[in-house]
């Protein structure tokens, strides 16, 4: 069962962490102490990795005893392991369900290049693009990566990797009164209403225990699903997301009509 800002306790199957490394290190010792404290239940934590000898796996042992949950490392990149393991929670039957995704700040924008991949198999005789973003949801930073990323904040300043994106900001002590998912919900639909529609598939990753985030793997799923519906009806524009209440990742997705849907010359 998924959680929320505020339930617990909070019950998974496997949660897996993207990265070993200090990132890594920090969620995986917060989960166990979460544990310890009954405030999170799982029957795992798969933690992911390129280098056999990251910094979870050289302490694993002293992880492993500062609470309940078992770690199971696999050795992979993160491309490669999400390709096997999305793929498998979007066709199995529920072989993923309960599981969660803790994402790392630094990782490049995984999910949404799944997605992409996905729609560009299902729709392998149609156009699927991924242009840079025209029109981005009203926030006070935003920036083009390199790869067509876009990036998004509601901070013009520094925030502590730690923050939980309490609802007071620590840095300005009032009411935190934004949040991406809500943003990007109402900027598809100010867009779909201009005469330009926008479907959002947004990945909320919530502070859900002890300070770590996580968004359940049947979001990403579900995203997935909504793209297909949308790509079978027509041509589509999608904007995807992985987003926290403060930050975010867009990728913008555009599907070409189908065959029989464009104009004769």
């Amino acid at each position: 069962m998924s959680g929320s800002d505020d339930d617990a306790p909070q019950r998974y199957a496997s949660i897996v962490v993207v990265g070993g490394g200090c990132y890594g290190t920090y969620y995986v010792r917060q989960l166990q102490r979460a544990a310890r404290a009954g405030a999170v239940a799982a029957d795992e934590m798969v933690v992911v990795d390129r280098d056999p000898a990251c910094a979870v796996e050289r302490d694993r042992a002293a992880h492993e005893a500062e609470g309940p949950l078992p770690i199971r490392m696999v050795v992979a990149d993160w491309r490669d392991f999400f390709g096997d393991y999305l793929d498998r929670a979007a066709t199995a039957g529920g072989s993923t369900a309960g599981d969660a995704i803790v994402p790392s700040p630094l990782m490049p924008h995984l999910m949404g290049e799944w997605l992409v991949s996905r729609a560009r198999r299902r729709f392998a005789d149609r156009a699927v693009d991924t242009p840079s973003l025209d029109r981005v949801p009203s926030v006070p930073w935003e920036r083009a990566g390199a790869d067509r990323t876009h990036y998004v904040s509601f901070a013009t300043w520094t925030c502590p990797i730690n923050c939980v994106e309490p609802r007071t900001c620590p840095h300005t002590r009032d009411t935190r009164t934004w949040s991406l998912p809500v943003s990007i919900a109402e900027h598809a639909r100010a867009e779909t209403a201009a005469g330009h529609p926008i479907i959002a598939a947004t990945l909320f990753c919530r502070h859900r225990a002890y300070g770590v985030g996580m968004f359940d793997t049947a979001e990403v799923v579900d995203a997935d699903a909504r793209i297909a519906a949308a790509g079978d009806a027509g041509a589509a524009e999608v904007m995807i997301g992985t987003v926290s209440h403060c930050h975010g990742a867009l990728t913008r997705l555009v599907i070409g009509p189908r065959h029989a849907d464009s104009p004769v010359a």
